[in-house]
């Protein structure tokens, strides 16, 4: 996901009809009429584009915005989830402002959830009291039956049970649902944050401690230091048999299907069944693990690890999941550590954001409903199928000249570019939500409510088989691309300025939408793309030859990344943004060559002084514009697939021919590399 949000590990939708691609679209405004979309007021004339492409874009911004307090981070893409908030707290305010809302309405599920979400005082008189069952659930446990049974309910709902996961299709056996679990049980960022020496991290582990008594103290256990060190050492022990981020992206690795009988023969100690049945995953044929060797030693220490312990660690799992829904000592102490500790942020979001992130996530669809109602005209949405129309093109034209494809992967790929479904602003089918209770008084209720329905939604219905639902409600700033279902989407949210632009020339919304979607599609055709056909199908269509020359492309764009020092001592990590990496270069490629497609050879206009291939590279530098905190940096080179959005800006503009065209780059100029030098992946 090119904005830099993403959903690992994760089973996305199943298309449910390819989406033509050739579309009826109302032709762009004349250019004479149009804008650059460019803040050109803001640029460094002092720093040339050649040198840094970033700063001489983005310098007015970067000097005149303030970073938020609630913000680890701060740049194009939340200043659009700023506005989008904005935008939906208005419609949420006005549906909590109607008189009569029929129970079981949109209008009434959204009022009320919203309003539990920001009623303070009511969570302030509710104190511990809505925690208490779970409380005493974690305190019954008295065998490792009842272990497993209650990780296993925890995890059904998604409140802190020892492994992430879902149901969805088998991608070896498309349309059959299966369960698909992820390794867990850690709840600092990365095993490096238990295991490295680095005194930064010895100290975050320090803290951490510390917030473990603290919420032990506020649940009433009677030792709270102890059960604070006893589960730092367990989560240690589990860091010590996790997998890289970076082994966890390869999809060839963590695919490894079992039988809940298999398991409990192959992986004996931890009580499967009992696991599986509260989450419905004894109904399921099999049961993908992701990380085969993870949960092969976590069976092995269940019955070596005290059980007063794997209570404790349930309860400090359970409790961080739950804090932002119960009393502020509870939301203070979790904010303290993840928010204050880890990434430096310096206040919590305020209220009213919270309860919109809360509709957003458990009633996306009937929010996303108005949204695109409000907000999203049926002009913008034809303009960016036609811009999407041509990037499929491009790619088109671009696989028919990869030097790196024999001509059997060339075929496989432009068969599975042929069958890919797209989807721009909104789906064709709404999710309802008619039979999930919410209450104006019960924030926690509604919460658990909302994931055991979903829960129970994903059991029931494979995502997206239904006929055309969505991953992302139409509100979310971030598009995707699913190989289950090789369908790529972009909704309507995300098609705002700088990254889109409808008043703006077509030459920065290429290379800032454009190169978005070019993004997204290119994942079809990556190194991991390559494990999944057109229909979805688990199936590597690449000859060890393709795999070979592609493997050396990667190999000089992992060195060229290595080389980055966003702080000082600290490189990125090649390896782990090489795919996000090799995705932002063929997507500004991509995006370039289908801005070319559409002169349809006339040259690009001028427009403010700037012609149309420059504007093109100053769009793509634009939505990069970013502040970002030193202790969030720190954290996402370890664990991030994404470069800093700086290097983002630069890197894949200095691989690319156009960019030295455009600007006249030579030797000596601080972005140039020599041709041979240049890394092309199309």
């Amino acid at each position: 996901m090119a904005a830099g949000v993403v959903l690992p590990n994760r089973f996305l939708a199943a298309a449910a009809a390819v989406t033509a691609l050739v579309v009826c679209a109302a032709a762009p405004p004349r250019a004479d009429s149009l804008k650059s979309g460019l803040d050109v007021a803001g640029f460094d004339r002092r720093v040339a584009p050649q040198d840094d492409l970033y700063r001489h874009v983005n310098a007015g911004w970067l000097e005149r915005t303030a970073m938020p307090g609630d913000r680890v981070s701060h740049g194009a893409f939340t200043e659009i989830a700023d506005r989008t908030e904005s935008d939906l707290r208005a419609i949420i305010e006005e549906l909590v402002a109607r008189p009569n809302r029929p129970r079981g309405s949109p209008a009434q599920q959204i009022a009320d959830l919203y309003t539990s979400a920001v009623d303070e005082a009511r969570l302030a008189q509710i104190g511990t009291a809505s925690i208490q069952p779970e409380l005493r659930r974690i305190a019954s446990i008295t065998t490792p039956r009842d272990l497993a049974a209650e990780a296993g309910y925890l995890s059904s709902i998604a409140v802190g049970g020892p492994f992430g996961g879902t149901v969805g299709i088998d991608p070896l056996n498309p349309g059959v649902p299966v369960a698909r679990v992820t390794q867990g049980g850690l709840l600092l960022p990365d095993p490096g944050y238990y295991l490295a020496e680095d005194p930064a991290l010895v100290a975050v582990r320090a803290k951490y401690e510390q917030y473990l008594a603290r919420i032990f103290e506020l649940a009433e256990r009677p030792s709270p230091a102890d059960d604070a060190r006893a589960v730092l050492a367990l989560e240690t022990a589990l860091a010590r048999i996790s997998w890289t981020e970076a082994q966890s992206r390869d999809t060839a690795l963590t695919y490894t299907r079992f039988t809940l009988p298999r398991l409990a023969e192959e992986m004996p100690g931890f009580d499967w069944s009992a696991w599986a049945k509260p989450q419905g995953i004894d109904r399921s044929p099999a049961v993908i693990l992701a990380q085969p060797s993870f949960f092969k030693s976590f069976a092995a220490m269940v019955p070596v690890v005290p059980l007063p312990t794997w209570k404790a660690w349930l309860l400090s799992r359970y409790l961080t999941a739950a804090a932002p829904y119960l009393s502020a000592p509870f939301d203070n102490a979790r904010f303290d550590f993840f928010g204050t500790v880890l990434t430096g942020q310096e206040l919590p979001r305020v209220r009213w954001k919270r309860g919109v992130s809360m509709v957003n996530a458990y009633l996306g669809d009937a929010l996303g409903r108005l949204y695109v109602e409000k907000h999203f005209t049926s002009a913008a949405r034809s303009r960016v199928q036609a811009m999407l129309a041509n990037v499929v093109e491009a790619y088109r034209g671009a696989i028919r000249d990869a030097p790196w494809m024999s001509p059997r992967t060339r075929h496989e790929a432009l068969e599975k570019l042929g069958a890919l479904s797209t989807g721009v602003g909104y789906p064709a089918r709404w999710r309802d939500y008619g039979a999930l209770v919410v209450k104006s008084d019960d924030l926690l209720g509604n919460w658990q409510r909302a994931l055991k329905f979903d829960a129970q939604y994903r059991l029931g219905n494979v995502a997206g088989s239904a006929g055309g639902e969505w991953v992302l409600p139409p509100q979310t700033v971030n598009a995707y691309y699913s190989a289950a279902a090789n369908e790529m989407v972009i909704p309507a949210a995300i098609l705002q300025p700088p990254l889109f632009d409808p008043a703006a020339d077509d030459a920065a919304n290429y290379g800032a939408a454009g190169a978005l979607i070019g993004h997204e599609i290119g994942h079809a055709f990556d190194d991991r793309g390559r494990s999944f056909d057109g229909s979805g199908a688990a199936r590597d269509w690449w000859t060890s030859a393709d795999a070979e020359a592609f493997d050396q492309i990667a190999v000089r764009l992992v060195q060229q990344m290595d080389e980055y020092e966003p702080l000082p001592g600290l490189h990125v990590n090649g390896a782990l943004a090489a795919t996000e990496s090799l995705g932002d270069l063929g997507g500004l490629s991509i995006a370039f060559r289908a801005y070319k497609l559409s002169l349809k050879g006339r040259p690009s206009p001028v427009i403010e002084g700037l012609t149309g291939e420059q504007r093109f590279f100053m769009g793509w530098a634009q939505i990069w514009r970013s502040k970002e905190r030193d202790e969030y940096v720190r954290s996402t080179l370890q664990t991030s697939a994404y470069l800093p959005s700086a290097l983002r800006a630069n890197a894949a503009a200095a691989n690319l021919d156009g960019f030295y065209e455009a600007f006249a780059v030579k030797p000596g100029d601080r972005l140039y590399r020599a041709p041979g030098a240049r890394v092309r992946i199309w």
